[in-house]
């Protein structure tokens, strides 16, 4: 299962081209706990290109509202709105062939009700094409989950650190150290599996946490900052790539892009400065 690429002359961009093959369901990931399998692979998108280099490589394609801290330069989540979650969303579904493609519903857009969840969700699959949708919240969100799934819309829960509850919980620090923090993310996440959500997200809470809870529920658990015993695993791209200096303990870096990147500027910058850029292969020479 690939991507193949044609080169668009108009634009001198690769357009992708879909190779044979059948984009994965949300039907397919739930039942693939307890299968014995590989575990599932989740990284976040933002834009069509990256899209198009990880679809390859996942299961599913998170549409994270993540990107308000990596690609807008917000100090956290909660700004983020429906109309960029949608906008990007769209993007990422049109470079990927392969993955199911979930997006996240950013913080105010579903809290309220069930009823006001419906209508967010319905906009952003109908805007962007995307398969499901995730939220955080546990026990309290119950309703909400399964408000959606008996109405079509599939849902990735989300316990544990929830980063739009950030305000909340007074920073970005590992959850579930206490016994009656960790019996309630337990609750929280059997809470949501049971309400009907086809996969689980279990960020940033200590292993025992997520080893229990990817046993007890019946979807399949994705964790970042959880166990590697859980179902499936994600990171944020541009973490795993290096393009920050600073990450979360759990990340792992498989690239120093950020490195590499800042070094061919430097290069270019120096090429241009010494008129060694353009050279006779980047200009046009008049025709005979």
């Amino acid at each position: 299962m690939s991507t193949t690429f044609t080169i668009d002359t108009a634009t001198s961009r690769a357009n992708p081209t879909p190779a044979p093959m059948k984009r994965l369901t949300v039907p397919a990931i739930r039942a693939s706990k307890g299968k014995g399998g590989d575990p599932l692979v989740m990284l976040t998108a933002y834009t069509v290109r990256t899209a198009q280099l990880l679809d390859p490589h996942c299961d599913m394609l998170l549409v994270g509202d993540s990107l308000g801290q990596v690609i807008y330069g917000l100090p956290s989540t909660v700004p983020v709105t429906l109309e960029m979650m949608a906008a990007h969303g769209a993007a990422v579904v049109r470079g990927s062939y392969h993955a199911v493609v979930v997006i996240d519903m950013p913080f105010g857009s579903y809290e309220a009700s069930p009823e006001k969840a419906f209508e967010s969700a319905a906009y952003l699959l109908k805007q962007t094409g995307a398969a499901a949708v995730k939220l955080e919240g546990g026990t309290a969100m119950a309703p909400t989950v399964r408000f959606l799934s008996e109405r079509g819309i599939p849902v990735v829960g989300h316990v544990g650190l929830t980063p739009q509850a950030v305000n909340a919980l007074g920073g970005y620090g590992a959850r579930g150290r206490s016994a009656a923090e960790a019996e309630k993310i337990v609750a929280d996440g059997c809470a949501i599996a049971k309400a009907g959500a086809f996969a689980l997200v279990i960020e940033g809470v200590v292993e025992p946490i997520a080893i229990e809870l990817t046993r007890m529920v019946a979807c399949p658990t994705i964790g970042i900052g959880a166990s590697a015993q859980c179902d499936g695993q994600v990171l944020v791209t541009e973490d795993m790539l290096g393009l920050f200096e600073r990450t979360a303990r759990f990340v792992k870096k498989y690239d120093d892009l950020g490195g590499r990147i800042s070094a061919a500027a430097a290069t270019y910058a120096a090429e241009v400065r010494s008129r060694a850029f353009p050279g006779a292969e980047q200009v046009y020479a008049p025709k005979d």
